[in-house]
């Protein structure tokens, strides 16, 4: 065989081994990505784990609120009586930091005139008034429900995908001619025997939670829920529940005639340098 022929077939062999060798390394490929993928598949619980999950991706998950480091907002609670509070809501994601200054309370401590403060520094609850400490217990439990459920409620769409939660896909449903995927969001708390209960309608269209039903286990609403209703505004690439209200209601979405309890976000800016000296009293 002269040197051509042996130069070619050489050449044939070194091609047929990279196309061994590419097939190989393909069918390896695909191997770890469908792997990969049943892994993720196997990280959701259920259906409505899943669906969480995606409407987190929608608005913008925790993630992304750690990477605005913080929020400033005016927080506007209207009762259907016509008491009203207003409150400069700061908080540090990081940790869960939270302060409130209550510019006007009539529904909070409507008994202390002038500026009420609350703050959570990580470890301490605290409360002030016109700039002087108070230590009284029964006015402290508010701060020790309030500093946390102001928290939680603008941070809600996040959270709902923290770790000790359980999902359960409860069907879909036709309201007011939108459609609706049902999803019951519940805590594994240790040592509690009741906790807050969430019943998510996610609209199939936009993945966004139009409303819900809720419970409070701290002050024993647990089986006539409320049903909050949401309008949603993009702040800063967020999509955040900013125009809220709600009321009684039952475990089928009912309402019943009485006037809505109305909250609204506004003037929100995040990223605003807080640290955490901004939240010790």
């Amino acid at each position: 065989m002269d040197s051509t022929h042996k130069f070619k077939s050489t050449y044939m062999k070194i091609n047929l081994l990279l196309i061994i060798l590419s097939v190989f390394l393909l069918s390896c490929g695909n191997k770890e990505k469908t792997k990969l993928q049943k892994e993720v598949a196997t990280d959701f619980q259920n259906k409505g784990h899943q669906l969480v999950y995606a409407m987190t991706q929608k608005v913008g998950d925790y993630r992304k609120l750690l990477d605005k480091k913080d929020v400033i907002y005016t927080y506007t609670y209207l009762t259907p009586d016509g008491k009203e509070d207003v409150v400069t809501e700061k908080y540090l994601f990081n940790g869960e930091l939270s302060y409130g200054a209550y510019n006007k309370h009539e529904r909070t401590l409507p008994q202390l005139e002038g500026l009420v403060e609350q703050g959570f520094d990580g470890s301490e609850f605290w409360l002030k008034h016109n700039g002087n400490i108070l230590n009284d217990e029964s006015l402290l439990k508010g701060v020790v429900f309030n500093r946390p459920t102001n928290f939680y409620w603008f941070t809600m769409m996040q959270k709902l995908m923290d770790k000790g939660l359980k999902y359960e896909y409860l069907g879909d449903e036709k309201i007011n001619d939108v459609e609706y995927d049902i999803v019951k969001v519940t805590f594994d708390i240790a040592g509690k025997k009741t906790s807050d209960t969430y019943q998510l309608y996610i609209n199939k269209e936009t993945e966004l939670v139009d409303q819900f039903l809720f419970t409070v286990a701290d002050y024993d609403v647990i089986e006539n829920p409320y049903l909050m209703k949401l309008e949603y505004e993009n702040i800063d690439g967020l999509l955040l529940p900013t125009i809220r209200k709600y009321k009684k209601s039952t475990w089928n979405a009912d309402i019943t005639d009485e006037p809505w309890i109305k909250v609204t976000w506004t003037n929100i800016k995040l990223g605003n340098g807080l640290t955490k000296e901004d939240f010790r009293k």
